[in-house]
């Protein structure tokens, strides 16, 4: 399938993307930039850049976590990685720990302000009014939900 596409945000006249009117890396790429234009729309107020609240979410369920692990699961390579984390150090949500018994490893918590705050922006992330919803149908969501589950390498 190749031909027109207009991409409807862009308000502009039809072009002839070709073959990469089809290419998932290109429809992936839009649909991210798209995701993140709602993200600072809904979300710009609150401080948080897109991907700090996945990472703080982790967090608030795995207290404790070691940061080269988070890393490895959201695909955050190490040095931007400490960069996320010392910028949520410095806005008080997030605390490092270096134990004892493996002083290679660093381990992470939300601190009382970063609980809070997932917990206050929760809904905004996932309630059924949250951000990222583009005016897919109930159905169109759980499909594209398991698609890219399952593109992504989750299992069940």
């Amino acid at each position: 399938m190749t031909g027109e596409l207009t991409l409807e945000q862009s308000g502009d006249e039809s072009i002839d993307y070709g073959p990469l009117s089809n290419s998932l890396g290109f429809l992936l790429r839009i649909a991210q930039l798209r995701n993140f234009d709602q993200f600072y729309s809904r979300l710009g107020d609150s401080g948080l850049r897109p991907g700090e609240f996945s990472v703080m979410w982790l967090i608030y369920l795995n207290p404790g976590i070691r940061q080269g692990q988070l890393g490895r699961i959201l695909s955050i390579k190490p040095a931007h990685m400490t960069k996320v984390v010392r910028r949520l150090e410095d806005l008080g949500r997030l605390e490092r720990r270096i134990p004892e018994e493996d002083r290679r490893s660093v381990r992470l918590s939300l601190t009382d302000k970063g609980r809070h705050f997932v917990q206050a922006h929760e809904a905004d992330f996932f309630g059924e009014d949250s951000y990222h919803n583009h005016g897919l149908t109930q159905k169109e969501t759980e499909t594209f939900i398991r698609l890219l589950r399952k593109y992504g390498g989750f299992t069940a």
